[in-house]
């Protein structure tokens, strides 16, 4: 169990990392096209090829790390590659980080190590070949709901002549694009399942190629609320709907169950929800400080607004003007000739 938790963490520091660093590769290179001038600008760029590399070992790690462990323990895993990458920035790129995001990386490795006592080996459960189109019908109709919703969203919002997305438009493109992500690994997983079971070998690759088909929607659809909505609302409902996602599919669609020991399966539960908290702490870590500073500095003031005028004299405090004090207009008007007459 530890090897393929091992594995997953590899994978997905791989995979983090190296789209990091495919991304500052192509700063100073021309958008990919299949022209043989920019191909090679791309092949020499050093910092591109190993971020390059790095991503795709990243993949062929996850993929043996499904062939060894349940979907239900690699998956919540997955998440804590966001943590590496939170680390990787801060000591490579050399960006800061809050305390929070110290907190949400602390979170999610503790959670993992709650993942990797919590999980054991389990046996394959028997899979029908008919599973892979039940699973889809499912999602089908899953995805059939949610964009119904984005739908009457839009016509509310153009209604409104508003534009800006709503945060339910924002959230559906997250779930969206988290489905797919842990669709992706319950495909793959099911096709090392069949192999076991002595099933046709082309249904790997198959399955292999429905899992990138699956990968790759998911980033169109959270490229897409990223290109409109708010990258902190997008991000964490993706990937907790990736994790939940994975655990309920590969539980209900390939047969995994919880750990039959009560303090195994309490290990597993709060690692994968330590690992949730991790990472909803890391993606919306500027948010969250920002939004306590304010409130901190709007007490702070408060406070000492109060303070200042509890010791305030009371000569110094303002004063009601009493109203018999005023002077009538007429009563001026008859004062300022007598007083012209006086300095004549």
């Amino acid at each position: 169990m530890w090897e393929s938790i091992v594995l997953t963490v590899a994978a997905t520091a791989g995979n983090n990392i190296g789209k990091i660093l495919q991304k500052k590769g192509t700063v100073i290179l021309p958008p990919l096209s299949l022209k043989l001038k920019v191909i090679r600008a791309y092949a020499f760029n050093k910092i591109w090829v190993i971020g390059f590399l790095m991503d795709i070992g990243g993949a062929l790690l996850m993929l043996r790390a499904l062939s060894l462990a349940p979907v239900s323990v690699i998956q919540p895993v997955s998440g804590v590659g966001l943590a590496i990458l939170s680390i990787f920035s801060h000591f490579y790129l050399k960006e800061i980080m809050n305390a929070v995001d110290w907190v949400g990386i602390a979170l999610a490795g503790v959670g993992t190590i709650g993942v990797g006592a919590g999980g054991e080996e389990q046996e394959a459960a028997t899979l029908s070949i008919f599973h892979i189109p039940c699973l889809a019908f499912v999602v089908a109709i899953l995805f059939v709901l949610l964009n119904g919703g984005l739908r009457i969203c839009r016509r509310h919002r153009r209604e409104q002549e508003m534009m800006e997305y709503d945060v339910v438009e924002e959230s559906i493109y997250g779930l969206e694009s988290g489905i797919y992500f842990g669709m992706s690994s319950v495909i793959s997983k099911m096709g090392f399942l069949f192999l076991e079971q002595g099933f046709h070998q082309l249904l790997v690759p198959l399955c292999i190629i429905f899992s990138v088909c699956c990968s790759g929607t998911g980033f169109y659809y959270q490229t897409r609320g990223l290109k409109h909505g708010r990258a902190i609302v997008v991000s964490t409902c993706a990937a907790v709907a990736s994790i939940v996602s994975g655990v309920l599919a590969g539980m209900l669609a390939l047969g995994e169950r919880l750990p039959s020991a009560p303090k195994a399966r309490l290990a597993l539960i709060l690692g994968w929800l330590l690992i949730i908290t991790g990472v909803v702490l890391l993606v919306g870590s500027t948010r969250l400080v920002k939004l306590l500073s304010c409130s901190s500095g709007r007490m702070k003031r408060s406070n000492a607004d109060k303070s200042y005028g509890a010791r305030r004299p009371s000569s110094l405090r303002i004063r009601e003007p009493n109203p018999s004090a005023v002077i009538p207009a007429t009563t001026l008007n008859h004062l300022l000739p007598s007083a012209s007459k006086e300095k004549a």
